[in-house]
């Protein structure tokens, strides 16, 4: 049996549904693909409302989850498998869209507030701390009248979507980075903007 106190869960955080597929909100979904593919890993198995691929990056024990409870309830799902699993949360990265940081930047932080991200509320809630690594994906501020809601429920854009693989290529790097050399290194390595 593996020491489960090694085990990294990396979450990432969207909505379920085809009609949320490629939208801003969804950038942790988008993240969470892509580790899964760059790992060998599929995301097929449902476990505590998430679909979840246990396996192992860098030769360590890794459990990656995609909610599907929805964004605003992400915390009922996240807190129940760091439970199952017994993550410590120094081992737990939450990966998800921010829009107070510019489009095409990266930043990983050890602990901190939800800067009005509703899953992010719903997870500091569940686990009754703000303490956990998350990695926080640039996607800015919406122009003009816009209402954030509505932004963040749009799909990115034609020209944003050079910038966008970029982007998925080094946060999914970065993802990899923490589960071998932790938090610490990542940060130095990858908080600014991608590429």
């Amino acid at each position: 049996m593996e020491n489960q106190s090694e085990i990294t869960l990396i979450t990432g955080l969207g909505n379920p549904g085809l009609e949320y597929k490629h939208t801003r909100h969804n950038f942790g979904f988008l993240v969470l693909d892509a580790l899964a593919a760059e790992c060998g890993l599929e995301l097929k198995k449902m476990k505590f409302k998430a679909l979840v691929a246990e396996g192992r990056i860098e030769g360590k024990p890794v459990v990656l989850a995609k909610p599907l409870t929805f964004m605003n309830d992400s915390g009922v799902s996240v807190a129940a498998l760091v439970h199952y699993f017994k993550i410590d949360l120094n081992r737990l990265l939450v990966i998800h869209d921010e829009l107070d940081l510019p489009f095409g930047s990266i930043r990983l932080r050890a602990e901190g507030g939800t800067s009005g991200q509703k899953g992010m509320g719903s997870i500091i809630a569940k686990l009754g701390t703000q303490a956990f690594p998350r990695m926080r994906l640039g996607i800015g501020r919406p122009t003009g009248q816009m209402e954030a809601a509505d932004y963040v429920l749009q799909r990115f854009a034609k020209q944003e979507e050079e910038l966008l693989k970029i982007v998925l290529k080094t946060a999914v790097e970065a993802a990899q980075n923490f589960v071998k050399d932790g938090l610490v290194t990542a940060m130095n390595r990858y908080n600014g903007e991608a590429g």
